[in-house]
């Protein structure tokens, strides 16, 4: 090393020093130890910036003209506070959730799906009487809730009718009919106006919230398979309000029960 000049001697020393921190470096290890959060609440007292506001307002103003054009008209007020075990608007948003997403299996996979059911508290306003637009549909269905197919047992099927009965609400139902006779079970079950078979299975459109067990529907976990059909229920909801003029209503009766 004597020999050598200087320099050589300082590059030399600091490529080892160098490899000795990377070295270091490279085997530690770290651990998240604490996490802190703090709630910061949006008050008077935050006001907004101009300049922010001047950028979003073309989009603001965009979506507003979006939101607010009318699409078609509804002749009465829907709301799912009136009907013990179906409601006018869940009836409508269970018949055109099955209609809309069996074009869309029918394509995908070639099969037909057999019935809807959708759960009461995803309906979140009132469908009221007169211009509908798309606003109208993020208001009764807020959420990004996505329509599932789950290919479910006659036993499964069968499980779902306990499973209304006992829950006591007037859950969105379309395809699937039954009667709850005198000691709250179900009975004379038909699937398209034909008599449940516990041997066969069945395409069920639902949520994906609800296809994951949500509200305590624990048959769709024994589902035998999944399709994600790729269609916002609010999307379902936005599209037929596109394709028709006035909306229709089917009350057909779902669920009676033996007096």
């Amino acid at each position: 090393m004597v020999k050598l000049k200087n320099n050589s001697i300082l590059i030399k020393h600091f490529v080892l020093l160098l490899t000795f921190l990377l070295f270091s470096c490279g085997k530690q290890n770290y651990y998240t130890t604490k996490i802190e959060g703090s709630k910061i609440g949006i008050t008077e007292k935050i006001t907004s910036d101009p300049k922010i506001d001047a950028y979003l307002k073309p989009y603001r103003e965009h979506i507003d003209q979006d939101l607010k054009t009318v699409l078609a008209y509804c002749p009465e007020t829907l709301d799912k506070s009136k009907g013990e075990f179906q409601t006018a608007i869940g009836c409508f948003l269970a018949d055109i959730t099955l209609n809309k997403s069996n074009a869309v299996f029918q394509k995908r996979e070639n099969k037909t799906i057999d019935f809807c059911i959708l759960n009461h508290g995803g309906i979140r306003s009132i469908l009221p009487k007169g211009d509908v637009t798309a606003r109208t549909a993020y208001e009764i269905m807020p959420f990004e809730n996505s329509a599932i197919v789950v290919e479910l047992k006659g036993e499964q099927v069968l499980e779902l009718c306990q499973y209304f009965i006992r829950e006591k609400k007037p859950h969105p139902l379309s395809g699937i009919q039954f009667t709850i006779d005198k000691t709250n079970t179900p009975k004379n079950i038909t699937i398209q106006s034909v008599p449940l078979d516990l041997n066969k299975t069945y395409y069920v459109v639902t949520s994906d919230y609800l296809s994951n067990g949500g509200d305590n529907m624990d048959f769709f976990k024994k589902g035998i398979k999944k399709y994600d059909i790729e269609y916002k229920l609010r999307n379902i909801l936005i599209d037929y309000f596109k394709d028709v003029d006035t909306i229709q209503v089917n009350n057909s009766i779902r669920v009676t029960k033996e007096q």
